[in-house]
């Protein structure tokens, strides 16, 4: 049986369809990075919350604090 070459075209086809693909692939991973980091970013702030209640600390020392250099 002989074997059939692909023209240009059918090439510039395949390859573009593989594009699709890996850009499709790439979005999910992206769209399931941004969800990954947001989950954590409500953790953190729920975390910070009990922690700012739990002390002993006022608001306006807690502030301070954040705000200092050291």
């Amino acid at each position: 049986m002989a074997r059939r070459t692909m023209t240009i075209d059918e090439k510039i086809e395949r390859a573009q369809r593989e594009v699709i693909k890996a850009k499709e692939k790439y979005d999910a991973a992206v769209n399931e990075l941004k969800e990954l980091q947001e989950r954590r970013k409500e953790v953190q702030s729920k975390e910070l919350m009990e922690a700012f209640q739990e002390s002993r600390r006022s608001y306006e020392e807690i502030i301070a604090y954040l705000k200092s250099e050291e």
